[in-house]
């Protein structure tokens, strides 16, 4: 990522930097992938490592939904339940070793402060404004908006709205900008969607100097622990590198247009281990004299293809709505529905918003889940079979 630096640090790093009081500051190596990825130097006023309490807490449980059928699905998470706060309200839908995707729709503030100790997160949100607070700073988010956490991170996430609405992907490795984006010596390229200047990056004020008992609620190995401190967790005075939260928001993606219909690689925003992460955004369509907008069918053998309907309208949809999750499972063909692709010939834009995770491992899918599955998804191709279940209702 681009190198970042918020308040006060000493002129080198791994050497003395003293507080007003004499006591050194304690220097702090935040990084990932071992001492071989990317890091920040962080300085704090109070030994990180300083706890006075530890306690075990729930298991994180995730059910696997054993349907024993391969089929698309069609999630209607417009009706997911509302409730509980942004980190232990999320309700997990699909998951593989790599990636756990969910959704939530939070209602409660955070009365503690959280680390993912095993996943990136990737947080879109759909409705609802606040901020995340963290150790390396603030970040304000609204609608749109792709924040990346990653991993070790303390924050809290504070919403200042009452409808509040967020897809979450959590990483098992980093997510990362797709590598044809960049430079060999990282700078984003003159033909990349995006760039640097679309990044938001934490702000301050950062250095939070409070006593008291605080809790550190740590996520790892598939269990909650809280660790606690009388010292604030935020008493960071200083860093810089290149490991911290960002935000980058789906309206700054500029799209790519061909004279005939573009692959969905295209609209790639970030990449993880095994899958990738893409931003439909409205665009002109293809503009040979014969060009069909509407995609072709394509069988994704060796992938799951899941979209995240955000808004507007749905160009090769029907009978979708804003948050629907849909899951063309590799190994089927899917494509556009009945009308859509001849329909869509002679049109000049479409004017949609939708978020697609494509995983090259079989996603499974959760208990959670099967409470929004609308079953007759699968035949939503056949007109026939559509005609007789209006008839029928």
């Amino acid at each position: 990522m681009i190198y970042h630096q918020l308040g006060k640090i000493p002129q080198k790093r791994h050497t003395q930097f003293r507080r007003p009081d004499g006591e050194l500051y304690q220097e702090h190596l935040f990084g990932a992938e071992g001492f071989h990825g990317v890091s920040s130097l962080m300085y704090h006023h109070n030994p990180p490592t300083k706890t006075f309490k530890v306690e075990k807490g729930e298991e994180v449980k995730i059910e696997k939904w054993d349907e024993g059928m391969l089929r698309h699905h069609h999630l209607r998470t417009a009706n997911l339940e509302e409730g509980g706060d942004p980190v232990v309200g999320r309700k997990v839908l699909l998951y593989n070793n790599d990636v756990q995707i969910g959704a939530v729709r939070p209602t409660e503030s955070m009365d503690y402060f959280y680390k993912n100790g095993e996943h990136d997160e990737l947080l879109f949100i759909h409705e609802g404004e606040g901020y995340v607070q963290t150790m390396f700073g603030k970040l304000d988010f609204g609608w749109g908006d792709y924040i990346y956490i990653p991993r070790g991170t303390i924050y809290q996430m504070v919403f200042e709205t009452e409808k509040n609405r967020m897809l979450t992907v959590d990483s098992t490795g980093p997510v990362d900008i797709p590598d044809r984006y960049l430079s060999d010596q990282g700078q984003f390229l003159e033909n990349s969607p995006y760039c640097e200047r679309d990044i938001r990056r934490p702000e301050g004020p950062i250095f939070v100097n409070k006593e008291g008992e605080f809790e550190v609620r740590i996520k790892k190995q598939g269990r909650y622990t809280s660790y606690w401190y009388e010292h604030h967790p935020f008493d960071v005075v200083g860093w810089d590198g290149y490991l911290y939260p960002w935000i980058f928001n789906i309206k700054d993606f500029e799209p790519i247009t061909g004279r005939v219909h573009q692959p969905p690689p295209v609209h790639q925003t970030f990449e993880g281990n095994n899958y990738v992460v893409c931003s439909f955004c409205p665009r002109k369509f293809d503009y040979h004299p014969k060009s069909i907008p509407a995609p072709y069918a394509h069988s994704n053998v060796d992938s799951d293809e899941v979209l995240y309907y955000v808004e507007g309208d749905f160009m090769s949809r029907k009978g979708v709505e804003e948050a629907s999750i849909t899951q063309h499972p590799g190994g089927i063909p899917h494509g556009p529905h009945p009308g859509k692709y001849e329909g869509s010939i002679g049109k000049e834009s479409t004017d949609e918003y939708a978020v697609m995770v494509d995983t090259f491992h079989p996603l499974h899918l959760t208990t959670e889940a099967k409470k929004l599955d609308d079953e007759s998804y699968p035949y939503s191709w056949n007109e026939e079979v559509e005609k007789k279940e209006e008839a029928e209702e």
